[in-house]
């Protein structure tokens, strides 16, 4: 029997993946159609009732007439989209969480919903460990300067050097697949690694206080729950020993950018690298285009093509499942 499926790839994780993916890991015939999303030439938002999404409801209800599957990053799964495609039984989202799905929907259609977990978790670390040291060494400053024609001695001053890795001590806020890259990085140039994540227990999980007092470097890797919503803010920022550099390629949800502000402004953090925001892109006016000795990334910390060709196998692999009829390895809808 032929499988329809649907690939709503985008310009990152290409239909061309997605497809070679398929026909690598899937067993018989499939009829694969193709979709393609603007992101991120065109930035995602709020569609429907889900988040980070391409807005695109109406282009993928025509697309997924009589279609059984689809996979995709950035497509909405959501109710309208569902109300119109009685056919599809199984729903891939290509990224760490499925964000863009309307969950308790797609349930209530019988539509299981998949994603591909750790994707992205080589690359974000090794940005993080690169935005450390770009915030660290005044890499962007100095070559701001250097490009347009100036030669600034003031950098080599005491007062503008910052700290090394080796000796330090780093703390890592959260100790999942990324922040355990990242450890084991940091200790590679001879830091201390600290972790404080409530949900590991190894040797050197400290309370979250007694990491912010040790720790020149703090890098945030924990998810974006209630619970952890603003979890470092300015008192959290002010435990921080003066001098000190704080990382963010998590979410921005984690963190109180005006408190950053604040504390870059007046000195007591060093420097900060920034990879995502409350509030994306950034607006015009906002105090983080103008902070001092800040480093910011357009949310592209996952952005290798190792993670585009991970996000791809992955998702065909849990197809690969459905099509034999075995459990689906990363259900996000279970009941």
């Amino acid at each position: 029997m032929t499988i329809r499926v649907l690939a709503a790839g985008d310009h990152f994780v290409q239909n061309r993946l997605f497809a070679e993916a398929l026909r690598r890991e899937v067993p018989g015939e499939l009829d694969i159609r193709e979709l393609t999303l603007p992101w991120p030439l065109t930035p995602f938002g709020k569609v429907g009732e889900v988040d980070e999404a391409s807005d695109v409801e109406d282009e993928l209800i025509e697309a997924l007439d009589g279609v059984e599957v689809c996979v995709t990053q950035m497509a909405p799964l959501t109710r309208r989209v569902l109300e119109a495609s009685p056919s599809l039984r199984l729903f891939c989202v290509s990224r760490g969480g499925p964000v863009n799905a309307n969950l308790e929907a797609a349930t209530r259609a019988g539509v299981a919903v998949t994603f591909a977990p750790g994707r992205n978790a080589v690359a974000t670390a090794e940005h993080t460990v690169a935005m450390l040291l770009a915030a660290t060494r005044r890499v962007p400053q100095t070559h701001g300067d250097l490009a347009g024609g100036v030669w600034r001695g003031d950098y080599y001053t005491y007062d503008n050097v910052g700290p090394e890795l080796e000796g330090s001590t780093a703390g890592l806020i959260g100790y999942g697949a990324i922040g355990r890259r990242v450890g084991r990085m940091l200790a590679g140039f001879g830091a201390e690694v600290l972790v404080h994540d409530p949900y590991v227990d190894v040797p050197n999980r400290v309370d979250l206080p007694e990491l912010l007092e040790r720790s020149r470097f703090v890098s945030l890797h924990a998810r974006a729950t209630p619970e952890t919503a603003g979890m470092i803010g300015a008192e959290q920022i002010a435990a921080m020993p003066r001098g000190s550099v704080l990382v963010n390629c998590a979410r921005g949800a984690l963190l109180d950018y005006d408190a950053l502000c604040d504390a870059l402004e007046s000195g007591h953090l060093f420097g900060a690298a920034m990879d995502v925001f409350p509030e994306e892109p950034i607006p015009p006016g906002s105090r983080l285009l103008t902070a001092p000795n800040l480093v910011m990334t357009p949310h592209l910390a996952g952005a290798s093509k190792e993670t585009a060709m991970k996000a791809a196998s992955i998702v065909a692999a849990d197809v690969a499942r459905y099509v034999r009829g075995e459990p689906l390895a990363h259900l996000a809808n279970p009941s």
